[in-house]
């Protein structure tokens, strides 16, 4: 990870802040300055992305870092270093009201939850969270909204002026994923953590099982500071409490969702899917939390003490939600998490799932839609998968729990939103080369007909360079296509039927393999088409920036 992305990640957590005053901390008046921001001749927002990316780590240097990597402990002690030539100590981050969360999937949905239930008790919040879906400044969130461009480019340049100044050799850093030796970690007074599900991701960082996952996420926990964590299975659960024991952290266990419903209005919040059940679970649990430990006195009736699940850990409190917490979930927003987009005669479902676990839940979710839709009194329906996944992560385990939803056309395109992202900073990458992505979608498709070459005989012949047929379509079996970037993939599945995304005439090249011309014919006669966006969140990101312009306003 570049350095000055880790140097705005440190200062910059779930914060709650009393609104019976202004922002308390140091770090939030230096960082989080509300006032006016004078531009630098020069010096517009997408300069300041621009200049951001250009620090990005290259994929050459990368691997090579990966290979020759060492102890992982320095990296927190290289971050206090950095955060002091940004001009804050460690002290200053302890003085605001944080809320730490970690997890494997859901951590963003949780704090998101979490965030909106303090706002909805008026207070004063900033949210960080990574990674962004359209824009970078996305990350960073002063009570619920996005900062603005011209604040993030004011903040970007002071910040990068004044390291530019203390510039030093020091250590790279890695990529921050959460958990014990991420950059966030170097917070120690936290008001109360969070472990959202576990599951296997970032292998490369984490360790290839979930328990090697789950000591590294227990990293977070504090002394003294209360934890809580949704049901896991036994191996990681186990490690959490190991862990917890060790460094002194009191651990609780979620009671689920409908413990605390019970008939009430809870489960008809539009909470799509078990997964976001659990995270709105945990939410409750660190919200509550918080608020008591800052003398809130509305934080909910306690019901009846229930025993512990699983002998292993103390249950946390079941209570009976407040209508100040009902409220902050009903109104919570979190873009590319089970979200639909209905346009016309074409149904986007995205959902910015990534591991197995919450590959299943989408999976769950995908199909329970489509079972309530309503449906088109004549015609066919289509269904379309749009996939993509990055890093370490099994594409090939991804797609099989894919195969179910009986997609008529699967499409692979790497995350770019266009062939030229030069004038798009906010998409760019520079970890990955084109040729890199590219491969990985073709070995996506092979992955995919390998899935169905009990269902159908190989179509003779080697793939084309970029518009892949490996067989034809049929009952049950998927036709497949690469495309060169999001932007031609979107072209081709809504055939110019969606009333938002209407892009130039495609080029011919979209149409060129016959299974793109004949399934633009059965496309353009469709009375429904249910497109599935997933596998990876920064597709989603890139679908979203196309089909809702206004995100990136």
């Amino acid at each position: 990870m570049s350095r000055a992305r880790c140097h705005l990640r440190a200062a910059l957590f779930l914060a709650a802040v009393s609104s019976r005053g202004a922002t308390t901390g140091v770090a939030a008046r230096r960082v989080l300055s509300a006032w006016p921001a004078p531009q630098e001749p020069g010096m517009e927002y997408q300069d300041a992305v621009r200049t951001l990316n250009t620090l990005q780590t290259n994929a050459n240097y990368l691997e090579q870092v990966k290979r020759q990597r060492g102890d992982p402990q320095r990296q927190l002690e290289a971050m206090r270093l950095y955060l002091a030539r940004s001009g804050l100590q460690v002290e200053d981050l302890d003085q605001l009201n944080i809320i730490h969360i970690t997890g494997t999937k859901g951590k963003g949905s949780t704090c998101a939850f979490t965030e909106c239930i303090l706002r909805s008790y008026g207070l004063k919040t900033g949210f960080f969270s990574s990674p962004h879906l359209v824009q970078v400044r996305e990350r960073i969130r002063i009570n619920g909204q996005p900062i603005s461009p011209e604040l993030f480019t004011k903040h970007f340049w002071r910040l990068y002026h004044r390291l530019e100044e203390t510039k030093v050799d020091l250590a790279v850093m890695e990529v921050g994923i959460g958990g014990a030796y991420d950059c966030t970690n170097i917070v120690k007074k936290p008001v109360v953590c969070g472990v959202s599900s576990l599951g296997i991701d970032h292998t490369g960082l984490l360790g290839d099982t979930m328990e090697k996952i789950a000591w590294q996420k227990g990293g977070i926990f504090k002394c003294g500071v209360p934890a809580f964590t949704v049901l896991q299975p036994d191996g990681p659960l186990a490690v959490l409490r190991d862990r917890a024991q060790q460094i002194s952290c009191p651990l609780y266990l979620c009671p689920p969702l409908e413990a605390l419903e019970e008939g009430g209005p809870l489960l008809t919040l539009g909470l799509e899917g078990e997964h976001q059940q659990s995270n709105a679970a945990l939410a409750l649990q660190l919200a509550r939390c918080w608020l008591q430990q800052k003398g809130y006195q509305d934080t909910g009736e306690l019901k009846a003490s229930r025993p512990s699940l699983l002998g292993q850990l103390p249950l946390a409190p079941v209570f009976q939600p407040t209508s100040h917490m009902q409220h902050g979930l009903r109104d919570t927003e979190w873009p590319g998490r089970t979200q639909l987009l209905r346009r016309g005669p074409l149904t986007w479902y995205l959902d910015g799932a990534h591991t197995t676990s919450s590959m299943q839940a989408c999976v769950r979710w995908f199909r329970q839609a489509l079972h309530s839709r309503e449906r088109p009194g004549g015609g066919s329906e289509v269904r379309v998968l749009l996939f993509n996944s990055t890093g370490d992560r099994d594409s090939a385990a991804l797609l099989k729990l894919l195969q179910p939803c009986q997609f008529d056309y699967t499409i692979f395109c790497p995350n770019l939103t266009e062939v030229s992202s030069t004038d798009n900073a906010d998409q760019q990458n520079f970890t990955v080369t084109l040729d890199q992505v590219l491969l990985r979608c073709l070995a996506h498709q092979q992955h995919w007909s390998r899935l169905h070459e009990d269902q159908a005989s190989p179509e003779p012949g080697g793939p084309a360079p970029l518009l892949l047929a490996p067989r034809p379509a049929h009952a049950h079996t998927t036709s497949s296509l690469v495309f060169s970037c999001i932007s031609h993939a979107l072209q081709w599945i809504s055939q110019g039927r969606d009333p938002v995304f209407q892009p130039p005439s495609p080029p011919r090249v979209l149409f060129a393999h016959p299974v793109a011309g004949s399934g633009a014919i059965v496309l353009q006669e469709a009375a429904a088409i249910h497109v599935l966006v997933t596998g990876s969140l920064h597709l989603v990101g890139g679908v979203l920036k196309l089909l809702e312009p206004s995100l990136s306003q």
